[in-house]
């Protein structure tokens, strides 16, 4: 079900550009991106083992995951496991659920000999198995040692099982640990996702506005693009946040075009506001930002 775009009609829009759940109608691959997600497929359709994929908060992880996942045919099985924070055992259970596997046994040991079976059954039909791991800097060293040691099962020419790590930085500092060296070794493809440029950050909004049905010349002005990039640093999540909050200030005043007053005004109110005590804050009073937020919650009553 698709959000309600209050500010839709005002700005000939038919439906919100800038929701920040990973909608693949709107995908959108600056070169980093379109980088990272062709590493990933080739890493998946060549079974190298361990791919790694990190990224900073906002930069389109998730969103890239998605992408992946479409690209693939009904010969790749995939589990995705999104909250890491599991113990080894209860690691299993979510692992079996994804790929519908029904247990047969309680313990470690009887998940693995399992887990081998369907692998190689799989292997003989001609199917690939994909393992990804999302938010990995939040797993234990043990259970970042359960997962390299999924990665021994294997047959004497290929792997069983493709795993991919999907992290924040913290991930690649975590595998510099002594401990963990066997796994870094086992890394074969490493991919870092950078937030857009300047350039791609322009391209980015003009076709979610595109998607979202704009038809207009130019919604954003220049210079609220130039206040954009300075803003969010070019991470899409933030750009998404700064362009939702300033198209609803835009409907509330009754504006035509989104300005850099504005976008530094919702910045302000998102703690996003620049440090240079020099910018334009002609909006960013707090009376003033109460008075627009009154005004913003009347149009919902």
């Amino acid at each position: 079900m698709r959000g309600v775009c209050i500010y839709g009609e005002h700005f000939g829009l038919l439906r919100p550009p800038f929701e920040l759940s990973p909608d693949p109608s709107f995908l959108f691959l600056g070169e980093a991106h379109r980088e990272g997600l062709a590493t990933l497929v080739y890493g998946v359709q060549s079974g190298k083992g361990f791919v790694m994929l990190t990224g900073e908060v906002g930069t389109g992880k998730t969103t890239l995951l998605h992408a992946l996942l479409a690209q693939l045919d009904s010969t790749t099985r995939s589990a995705f496991i999104f909250n890491p924070r599991l113990e080894p055992l209860d690691f299993f259970r979510v692992l079996f659920e994804e790929l519908e596997i029904v247990p047969r046994g309680n313990t470690k040991a009887e998940y693995l000999l399992q887990l081998n079976e369907f692998l190689i059954e799989g292997l003989e039909n001609n199917q690939q198995t994909l393992l990804i791991v999302d938010e990995a800097q939040n797993l234990s060293a043990e259970m970042l040692e359960e997962i390299r040691l999924l990665s021994n099962l294997e047959t004497p020419s290929s792997k069983l099982i493709q795993i991919m790590l999907v992290g924040q930085p913290e991930l690649k500092a975590m595998l510099q640990r002594p401990d963990l060296r066997q796994l870094k070794q086992r890394i074969a493809l490493s991919q870092h996702l950078r937030p857009f440029t300047e350039a791609e950050m322009r391209e980015y909004i003009e076709t979610r506005l595109r998607t979202a049905g704009f038809t207009g010349r130019r919604l954003f002005r220049r210079s609220a693009m130039k206040s954009l990039y300075k803003l969010s640093g070019g991470t899409p999540r933030l750009i998404n946040s700064l362009c939702d909050a300033a198209l609803l200030l835009g409907f509330a005043r009754e504006k035509t075009t989104i300005e850099a007053s504005m976008i530094e005004e919702v910045a302000a109110d998102l703690d996003l506001a620049a440090t240079d005590s020099s910018a334009d804050t002609h909006y960013s009073s707090p009376n003033e930002r109460k008075t627009r937020k009154r005004g913003i919650l009347s149009l919902f009553r």
